[in-house]
């Protein structure tokens, strides 16, 4: 399977760009990379949880979701 990417429109915060800006051109990024990575980032932060969740509901529930397979 071929990765691609779709565009998203993102409005920011006049502050919010500036920022986004200064750290950009501060980095030797561009804003657009640096906007990647931090919803890259925060996506692997926020998902560990929520598929720890998950791992530990199929553990306790493991027979139940057997039988439902069946």
């Amino acid at each position: 399977m071929r990765d691609t990417t779709v565009d998203l429109a993102l409005p920011l915060a006049p502050a919010t760009r500036r920022a986004l800006d200064d750290l950009a051109d501060a980095s030797g990024r561009g804003a657009e990379e640096l906007a990647r990575e931090a919803v890259r980032r925060y996506l692997e932060q926020e998902g560990a949880p929520v598929r720890a969740q998950a791992e530990r509901l199929a553990r306790r529930h493991a027979d139940l979701l057997r039988r439902l397979g069946e």
